[in-house]
Protein backbone atom coordinates (compact mmCIF):
# COMPACT_ATOMS: atom_id res chain seq x y z
CA UNK A 1 0.00 0.00 0.00
CA UNK A 2 1.37 3.43 -0.93
CA UNK A 3 1.10 6.40 1.32
CA UNK A 4 -1.27 9.22 0.29
CA UNK A 5 1.73 11.55 0.00
CA UNK A 6 3.59 9.33 -2.46
CA UNK A 7 3.53 10.57 -6.03
CA UNK A 8 3.95 8.96 -9.40
CA UNK A 9 7.42 9.07 -10.97
CA UNK A 10 8.13 12.38 -12.66
CA UNK A 11 7.72 12.49 -16.44
CA UNK A 12 10.75 14.04 -18.17
CA UNK A 13 9.90 17.52 -19.48
CA UNK A 14 10.81 16.53 -23.05
CA UNK A 15 7.96 13.98 -23.00
CA UNK A 16 5.25 16.36 -21.77
CA UNK A 17 2.83 17.78 -24.37
CA UNK A 18 3.87 21.21 -25.58
CA UNK A 19 7.50 20.94 -24.49
CA UNK A 20 10.55 20.69 -26.76
CA UNK A 21 11.44 17.18 -27.85
CA UNK A 22 14.94 15.88 -27.28
CA UNK A 23 15.72 16.26 -31.01
CA UNK A 24 14.79 19.95 -30.86
CA UNK A 25 16.94 20.44 -27.77
CA UNK A 26 19.92 18.93 -29.60
CA UNK A 27 19.53 21.64 -32.25
CA UNK A 28 19.88 24.41 -29.66
CA UNK A 29 22.17 27.27 -30.65
CA UNK A 30 25.05 28.81 -28.76
CA UNK A 31 24.00 31.64 -26.49
CA UNK A 32 25.30 34.67 -28.36
CA UNK A 33 23.90 38.16 -27.83
CA UNK A 34 22.12 37.91 -31.21
CA UNK A 35 20.61 34.48 -30.44
CA UNK A 36 19.50 35.61 -26.99
CA UNK A 37 17.94 38.78 -28.40
CA UNK A 38 16.07 36.73 -31.00
CA UNK A 39 14.76 34.26 -28.43
CA UNK A 40 13.77 37.03 -26.00
CA UNK A 41 11.91 38.70 -28.87
CA UNK A 42 9.50 35.74 -28.83
CA UNK A 43 8.12 37.14 -25.56
CA UNK A 44 5.42 39.67 -26.44
CA UNK A 45 5.54 42.89 -24.43
CA UNK A 46 3.86 46.22 -24.19
CA UNK A 47 5.69 49.36 -25.30
CA UNK A 48 6.50 52.22 -22.94
CA UNK A 49 7.99 55.68 -23.00
CA UNK A 50 10.03 56.11 -19.85
CA UNK A 51 10.64 59.73 -18.91
CA UNK A 52 12.47 61.86 -16.36
CA UNK A 53 14.11 65.26 -16.06
CA UNK A 54 17.88 65.62 -16.01
CA UNK A 55 20.06 67.66 -13.64
CA UNK A 56 19.41 70.81 -15.72
CA UNK A 57 15.64 70.28 -15.76
CA UNK A 58 15.54 69.11 -19.39
CA UNK A 59 13.03 66.41 -20.29
CA UNK A 60 14.52 63.02 -21.18
CA UNK A 61 12.69 60.03 -22.59
CA UNK A 62 13.17 56.75 -24.38
CA UNK A 63 11.19 53.84 -25.77
CA UNK A 64 11.48 50.62 -23.77
CA UNK A 65 9.79 47.27 -23.44
CA UNK A 66 11.89 46.15 -20.45
CA UNK A 67 9.17 47.16 -17.97
CA UNK A 68 7.73 44.78 -15.38
CA UNK A 69 5.70 44.68 -12.19
CA UNK A 70 7.80 43.80 -9.16
CA UNK A 71 5.62 44.05 -6.04
CA UNK A 72 2.08 44.97 -5.05
CA UNK A 73 2.97 45.68 -1.39
CA UNK A 74 4.82 47.98 -1.53
CA UNK A 75 3.87 49.03 -5.07
CA UNK A 76 7.11 48.56 -7.05
CA UNK A 77 7.93 48.36 -10.75
CA UNK A 78 11.21 47.83 -12.56
CA UNK A 79 12.77 48.49 -15.93
CA UNK A 80 16.25 48.28 -17.38
CA UNK A 81 18.46 50.52 -19.51
CA UNK A 82 21.65 49.70 -21.41
CA UNK A 83 24.71 51.02 -19.62
CA UNK A 84 25.88 52.49 -22.96
CA UNK A 85 22.71 54.61 -23.30
CA UNK A 86 23.20 58.36 -23.65
CA UNK A 87 20.20 58.77 -21.30
CA UNK A 88 21.70 56.75 -18.43
CA UNK A 89 23.14 59.71 -16.49
CA UNK A 90 19.77 61.50 -16.52
CA UNK A 91 17.92 58.49 -15.08
CA UNK A 92 20.64 57.85 -12.50
CA UNK A 93 20.41 61.48 -11.35
CA UNK A 94 16.63 61.82 -11.37
CA UNK A 95 14.71 61.02 -8.20
CA UNK A 96 11.53 60.30 -10.19
CA UNK A 97 10.54 58.71 -13.48
CA UNK A 98 7.31 57.93 -15.31
CA UNK A 99 6.35 54.79 -17.21
CA UNK A 100 3.92 55.77 -19.98
CA UNK A 101 2.36 52.56 -21.39
CA UNK A 102 1.51 53.29 -25.01
CA UNK A 103 -1.85 52.71 -26.67
CA UNK A 104 -1.95 51.22 -30.16
CA UNK A 105 -2.52 54.67 -31.70
CA UNK A 106 0.78 55.95 -30.28
CA UNK A 107 3.13 53.94 -32.51
CA UNK A 108 4.49 57.18 -34.00
CA UNK A 109 5.58 58.36 -30.55
CA UNK A 110 7.25 55.01 -29.90
CA UNK A 111 9.29 55.36 -33.09
CA UNK A 112 10.05 59.01 -32.36
CA UNK A 113 11.47 58.22 -28.91
CA UNK A 114 13.37 55.16 -30.21
CA UNK A 115 15.15 57.30 -32.80
CA UNK A 116 18.50 58.73 -31.82
CA UNK A 117 18.12 61.36 -34.55
CA UNK A 118 15.01 63.17 -33.28
CA UNK A 119 16.10 66.58 -31.88
CA UNK A 120 12.81 67.25 -30.03
CA UNK A 121 11.28 63.98 -28.88
CA UNK A 122 8.65 65.84 -26.86
CA UNK A 123 7.58 67.92 -29.90
CA UNK A 124 4.59 65.60 -30.42
CA UNK A 125 2.02 64.29 -27.95
CA UNK A 126 0.16 66.02 -25.15
CA UNK A 127 2.59 66.23 -22.21
CA UNK A 128 2.18 67.50 -18.66
CA UNK A 129 4.51 67.64 -15.67
CA UNK A 130 3.97 64.82 -13.21
CA UNK A 131 5.48 64.17 -9.79
CA UNK A 132 9.06 65.40 -9.61
CA UNK A 133 8.45 67.28 -12.87
CA UNK A 134 8.64 64.12 -15.00
CA UNK A 135 6.86 64.23 -18.37
CA UNK A 136 3.53 62.38 -18.39
CA UNK A 137 1.84 61.57 -21.70
CA UNK A 138 -1.93 61.82 -22.24
CA UNK A 139 -3.79 59.07 -24.07
CA UNK A 140 -1.80 56.12 -22.70
CA UNK A 141 -3.26 52.82 -21.53
CA UNK A 142 -1.53 53.40 -18.19
CA UNK A 143 0.90 55.79 -16.52
CA UNK A 144 2.97 54.99 -13.44
CA UNK A 145 4.63 57.95 -11.72
CA UNK A 146 7.46 56.62 -9.60
CA UNK A 147 10.08 57.59 -7.10
CA UNK A 148 13.37 55.84 -7.88
CA UNK A 149 14.32 53.59 -4.97
CA UNK A 150 17.12 51.60 -6.55
CA UNK A 151 19.47 51.52 -9.51
CA UNK A 152 21.88 48.63 -9.80
CA UNK A 153 24.19 47.35 -12.49
CA UNK A 154 23.26 43.94 -13.89
CA UNK A 155 25.47 42.85 -16.79
CA UNK A 156 25.33 45.39 -19.60
CA UNK A 157 22.21 47.08 -18.15
CA UNK A 158 21.15 49.07 -15.10
CA UNK A 159 17.98 47.92 -13.34
CA UNK A 160 15.81 50.76 -12.05
CA UNK A 161 13.24 50.03 -9.36
CA UNK A 162 10.58 52.59 -8.62
CA UNK A 163 7.88 52.95 -5.99
CA UNK A 164 4.61 53.80 -7.69
CA UNK A 165 3.32 57.03 -6.13
CA UNK A 166 0.50 57.73 -8.58
CA UNK A 167 -1.08 55.84 -11.45
CA UNK A 168 -3.76 56.21 -14.08
CA UNK A 169 -5.19 53.73 -16.55
CA UNK A 170 -7.65 53.72 -19.42
CA UNK A 171 -9.47 50.94 -21.26
CA UNK A 172 -7.54 51.47 -24.49
CA UNK A 173 -5.94 48.71 -26.58
CA UNK A 174 -2.18 48.64 -25.93
CA UNK A 175 0.64 48.80 -28.46
CA UNK A 176 2.53 45.48 -28.46
CA UNK A 177 6.01 44.40 -29.53
CA UNK A 178 6.93 40.87 -30.61
CA UNK A 179 9.65 39.42 -32.81
CA UNK A 180 11.18 42.84 -33.50
CA UNK A 181 7.90 44.32 -34.79
CA UNK A 182 4.92 46.26 -33.51
CA UNK A 183 1.61 44.41 -33.17
CA UNK A 184 -1.99 45.11 -32.27
CA UNK A 185 -3.86 43.21 -29.59
CA UNK A 186 -5.71 40.24 -31.06
CA UNK A 187 -8.89 38.48 -30.07
CA UNK A 188 -9.64 37.69 -26.46
CA UNK A 189 -9.47 33.93 -26.04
Amino acid sequence: MTSPTASAPATPAAELPGTPLQAELQGAVDITPQALRGALGRFATGVTLITCVDADGARVGLTANSFSALSLEPPLVLWSLRRASASLAAFEHSSHFAINVLAEGQIGLSRRFASGKEPDKFGEGLWSAGLGGVPVLAGCTAVFECERVSAQVAGDHVLFIGRVLRLADAALPPLLFHGGRYHLLGEIL
